[in-house]
């Protein structure tokens, strides 16, 4: 249909005058703009990320940006700034996710200049690295004890390496951000009565303050494999791998796998909190392939191609809008903590793929 609608529009061009061409030129070059915006809301970008805890990895990271480009993944997260793999990217025109690891948060958040220094050392001295998002901080939370003590840096190191992104006239490039977890919901079904956990508010409200002030998403790290294994026998295995004809929920709206339906509780929670133009983009999402219940290489197989399918369509509360979406991970990872961390790879550690999979 759009191809026999340009050829009617091409045909009527030669037949125009002069002048009309030059409008006709400028009408189509709008056209095209528009076309192009609205097929960047509906195909989702998916990344894949890239961490580097495990024996027998690829030596040298311009090894995992060719893996990248061989399998057109043009999107990336790392959990630090590692130097050689920020140098592996200088022109690979892949876009990046980099963290600010939880432990360097406290520096960051006491001075602007720690800040201008972290900016300059990570993201100014390399141009040619597609910087997308900054993340301060990864699932830090006060109702988690592994990561309880830097929830009063994360606020303020946000606004530090904001200020400095700003101040090096990148921040209509790079948005700051940080990434939660699920656990911040205290409740999550049905969705549309997603809300935060009452003792989450304090640490989370601000925070979603400053991102709707700042246009910059919200990062959410969504595993359905974790919440099948912790309510199996409420939550069927299908739902949770993409392969159920769904349920209805209270309020009447279907809903086709777990994925969404977690998503569409960020999005109620968020709403609730004061954080209703706030976008989430999926900084994590994956299934481990061994060591735990379920936890097969066919059911990572199921989950991985079917959230590949299933980002480009949007959520019942949001149908038609693209999930910018990071699968967790790229390679294994055998000195990740804890043990079920080992196995999420779509990649053995040695960069053979454990199934066919498309990007």
């Amino acid at each position: 249909m759009l191809h026999h609608t340009f050829q009617l529009i091409f045909l009527n061009y030669f037949s125009m005058a002069g002048s009309t061409k030059n409008h006709f030129i400028s009408s189509m070059l709008l056209l095209g703009l528009l076309i192009m915006a609205t097929l960047d809301s509906t195909v989702a970008q998916v990344g894949v990320c890239y961490g580097r805890n495990g024996n027998g990895l690829p030596s040298n990271p311009s090894q995992v940006v060719a893996l990248y480009n061989q399998n057109n993944i043009r999107r990336m997260r790392i959990y630090d700034p590692d130097q050689p793999t920020l140098q592996a990217l200088s022109g690979s025109n892949i876009e990046l996710i980099l963290d600010v690891p939880n432990p360097d948060l406290e520096n960051l958040a006491s001075n602007q200049a720690n800040a201008n220094t972290w900016v300059q050392n990570n993201v100014q001295n390399y141009p040619n690295v597609r910087f997308r998002y900054i993340a301060v901080g990864n699932e830090v939370s006060p109702v988690r004890p592994e990561t309880s003590q830097y929830v009063n840096f994360v606020l303020p190191a946000l606004q530090n390496i904001y200020n400095a992104i700003s101040a090096a006239s990148l921040g209509n490039q790079i948005k700051v951000s940080t990434a939660v977890d699920t656990r911040v919901l205290g409740n999550a079904y049905p969705p549309a009565d997603g809300v935060f956990r009452s003792d989450v508010n304090d640490y989370l409200n601000p925070i979603i303050g400053f991102l709707a002030n700042t246009d910059a998403p919200l990062l959410v790290n969504i595993y359905p494999y974790f919440s099948y294994i912790d309510d199996p026998s409420n939550i069927p295995l299908e739902y949770a791998l993409f392969t159920s004809d769904g349920i209805v929920v209270p309020g009447g709206v279907r809903y086709q796998n777990l994925f969404y339906a977690t998503l569409d509780a960020m999005y109620a929670a968020l709403e609730k909190s004061g954080g209703s133009n706030v976008v989430i983009v999926v900084s994590e999402s994956g299934w481990p392939s061994a060591g735990f219940p379920v936890a097969t290489v066919e059911n990572s197989r199921l989950y991985n191609t079917n959230l590949l399918q299933r980002v480009r369509d949007g959520t019942p509360k949001r149908p038609g809008r693209a999930i910018e979406t990071y699968v967790f991970s790229m390679l294994d990872e055998d000195q990740k903590s804890p043990e079920i961390e080992k196995n999420f790879g779509i990649f053995l550690a040695n960069g053979q793929p454990k199934y066919p999979i498309s990007f």
